[in-house]
């Protein structure tokens, strides 16, 4: 056992040795050096948890989706609870070594329901003037020290501003900064200094977080370079302002030789829209080939364009499930298809509809069809494996493991 100092959040963390993860036992907890990506399977949005080879902690978007539909996969462990207060209790027992658990960086890729939070009625309220649905309710049960969106400060670039679920987040920001000592910044297009190891970065030069894109401006893979995809919103009138996912922040992050995407909801496939709607084109060039991404979009119909999937050739696929339309059967298509890139890989869904099953032919080669997801990637970043982990209860079970697989 060994002390490590948390600069980011003044914690103390315990670390203990990690036993190799077996099927039917609790999954392992972190060790130093280890990256480890957790896919919060929850029925009702996207949820990642990142912990850093030093213990830094992320997490990328928390999504909730209370009302019931039957295009819409169950919730998950289930409904006892709202997703929001599910992801809160995950992350603390994910960061049982820590011991004060809590969150160095929170980034929100875009303002859409399923990544921030539904209102309806019925949801707890703060007394501190907001409803606890999502981020939010996360945010109310552990502490955040840095909060990055697209919009910060003035949001002015966010065309539902009135709605009801973002007039909550944005009080949830007065307080949280006013009152609770939260940073917020807006996320930045091209810099790697946004998202840094705040713990003992010295010990890992090999890691790094870079800003890919966001707002329709594109890091060009070259130093802090960006370029400009969409026209400037002054020309554009408010009504006709693109959907929210073209906006969608998107990140690389590198650890030795491993690489993972995160694109949030970018489109690739224009369906009758301006070219620079295509965000996934661009970003591929930049990004190139990695060893694992999440889907863009859930794998709906507008996203995951051959150019994309080609480039990127990731081995693991993973792909956060609330639709019976995640993924579409295009985008299946595109992911098996050995014209593209060959070589093998995998996919791995932290659910999928019975729908889909029925819709889609081959669906039933995807490695895993539910659970969540973790990549353990190695020290040094050389390999990596999945573990998969069963989300019917908080028993945090092994169910499945893949791997090792080397690195790029």
């Amino acid at each position: 056992m060994r002390l490590l100092l948390a600069c980011c959040l003044g914690l103390t963390v315990t670390c203990f040795a990690c036993a190799e993860d077996v099927v039917g036992q609790p999954i392992a907890p972190w060790e130093p050096g280890t990256l480890d990506i957790h896919q919060i399977s929850t029925g009702r949005g996207n949820a990642g948890l990142y912990i850093l080879p030093d213990g830094t902690t992320l997490l990328v978007d928390t999504g909730e989706q209370p009302v019931k539909n039957p295009k819409h996969t169950p919730a998950r462990p289930d409904d006892s609870r709202l997703a929001g207060e599910w992801v809160a209790r995950y992350i603390r027992h994910a960061l049982r070594h820590d011991e004060q658990p809590a969150l160095d960086y929170v980034l929100l890729t875009h303002f859409h329901q399923d990544h921030l939070g539904e209102l309806s009625p019925g949801m707890p309220a703060s007394p501190h003037g907001y409803i606890l649905t999502g981020l939010t309710r996360v945010g109310e049960d552990l502490k955040i020290a840095k909060l990055l969106d697209r919009g910060w400060p003035d949001y002015a670039n966010v065309a539902s501003t009135n709605a009801r679920f973002m007039t909550n987040y944005l009080a949830f920001v007065k307080w949280q900064t006013g009152q609770n000592g939260l940073q917020v910044e807006r996320f930045v297009p091209g810099r790697n200094d946004q998202v840094v190891l705040c713990r003992e970065p010295k010990k890992y030069p090999q890691f790094e977080f870079r800003n890919v894109g966001s707002n329709g401006e594109i890091w060009t893979g070259q130093g802090t370079n960006t370029e400009r995809r969409m026209p400037s919103l002054d020309t554009i009138p408010r009504k006709q302002w693109p959907d929210e996912n073209v906006f969608s922040s998107s990140f690389l992050m590198s650890y030795g030789k491993f690489k993972f995407f995160n694109g949030g909801d970018q489109p690739g496939i224009r369906k009758n829209s301006p070219a620079w709607y295509d965000i996934e084109t661009p970003v591929a060039k930049a990004v190139g080939p990695v060893d694992a991404a999440i889907l863009d979009h859930h794998g709906y119909v507008d996203s995951m364009n051959e150019f994309f999937v080609a480039t990127l050739r990731a081995r693991v696929w993973t792909l956060s499930v609330w639709d019976a339309h995640h993924p579409t059967t295009g985008v299946w298509q595109r992911l098996q298809s050995e014209q593209l890139y060959p070589g093998p890989r995998e996919v791995f869904a932290t659910d999928v509809h019975p729908d889909a099953r029925l819709a889609i032919p081959g669906l039933e080669r995807m490695a895993s069809d539910h659970g969540h997801i973790v990549l353990r990637v190695a020290p040094g970043g050389g390999s990596y494996r999945v573990v998969i982990v069963d989300d019917t209860s908080e028993s945090h079970r092994v169910t499945k493991t893949f791997g090792p697989y080397p690195s790029r």
